[in-house]
């Protein structure tokens, strides 16, 4: 039994190992650029091999050398702090802040650009006010730019007396940076929040990107919405006045607004989503019919076939202030 004992210990530090060197080989091709990251890589890849050797040699010194390069890495690790002091693109220069005076919010730099191309647009900034009292529900838009598997969410906050708020959370990138979905798990991004009018920020995907854009309407109550508002406000001043890592698999755009959801949903208990279509968003319609937030006495290939709305929203200005109207006719209410 003692023999077993040691055999299943070192195969536990065999994987810890393994995994540690995946991850801190990845962290240094990310953090560091052009040979260094190589060398470093590769002098990080021998240490972690060296560690194995020690593991199963019983020899201390080896194990304990690559604990203490991981432990320096970890270090490094902790002492990256995100910023809101960079020079970022001007899509996100801006972060939004919301103030609430009763029944009414006044949502600061609000985006409203006009998008020609994605290299091409018309910047402006806006102060808007919106009557709590007037919200009549939220519906989501999702964007297919790359096959079904993934998506980007907007979350669509909808008034009696006003166009849409609409808000995105984004990679914050600085000028002359790419987007890496694996350097997003090394805190190679600040994340950002977007408050816009949807003639800017689903124009620009169904216009100026030509993506595959799909509506669906949220069967949650006004007061539902309300609950999702609030929550929303409250994380979009958080991150004005405390910046955080966008991490690919735990802080993305439907990580984030899974959490805020279940900030006001009865009986939520997981920090982190447990059904695979949240984090594979592009099958999040799945999640949410099966879950009730969308109309379930529809067929969900018909509510998508329905919800498809680029085609239609290509007919449409940006600058027609009944943008949002026209993009929704056609597609099926939240509720019966």
């Amino acid at each position: 039994m003692g023999r077993l004992f040691f055999i299943v210990l070192k195969l536990l530090l065999t994987l810890i190992i393994l995994g540690a060197a995946i991850w801190g080989t990845g962290f240094l091709l990310f953090r560091l650029s052009g040979t260094t990251a190589t060398v470093a890589a590769v002098g990080f890849g021998i240490a972690a091999f060296a560690g194995l050797v020690g593991i199963w040699t019983s020899d201390t010194r080896l194990s304990l050398g690559f604990a203490m390069v991981f432990v320096g890495l970890l270090g490094w690790w902790n002492s990256l702090q995100p910023s809101h002091d960079r020079d970022w693109i001007p899509e996100l220069a801006r972060l939004p802040t919301v103030a609430r005076e009763g029944e009414a919010i006044t949502v600061s730099n609000l985006r409203d650009f006009r998008w020609r191309t994605e290299t091409d647009y018309d910047q402006r900034w806006e102060t808007r006010r919106y009557n709590l009292t007037k919200l009549s529900g939220a519906d989501i838009f999702l964007s297919y730019w790359s096959g079904e598997a993934i998506a980007h969410l907007l979350v669509s906050f909808t008034f009696t007396d006003a166009v849409p708020l609409t808000f995105s959370i984004e990679v914050r990138r600085e000028k002359g940076e790419e987007w890496s979905a694996l350097g997003g798990f090394f805190r190679s991004y600040e994340m950002a929040y977007v408050a816009s009018d949807e003639r800017d920020i689903v124009a620009l995907r169904t216009h100026a990107r030509g993506e595959d854009v799909r509506l669906y309407r949220l069967s949650g109550t006004p007061a539902q919405a309300r609950g999702l508002l609030l929550a929303y406000i409250a994380d979009i001043n958080a991150l004005a006045a405390k910046p955080r890592w966008y991490n690919t698999l735990t802080t993305n755009c439907t990580t984030v607004v899974y959490h805020l959801a279940g900030t006001v949903t009865p009986g939520w208990r997981f920090p982190l989503p447990t059904d695979p279509r949240v984090l594979l968003s592009g099958y999040l319609p799945g999640y949410l019919r099966d879950t009730g937030a969308i109309r379930q006495d529809i067929p969900l290939a018909e509510l998508t076939r329905l919800g498809r709305i680029s085609e239609r929203a290509r007919s449409v200005s940006p600058d027609d202030p009944h943008f949002s109207e026209k993009v929704r006719e056609g597609v099926p209410a939240g509720r019966p």
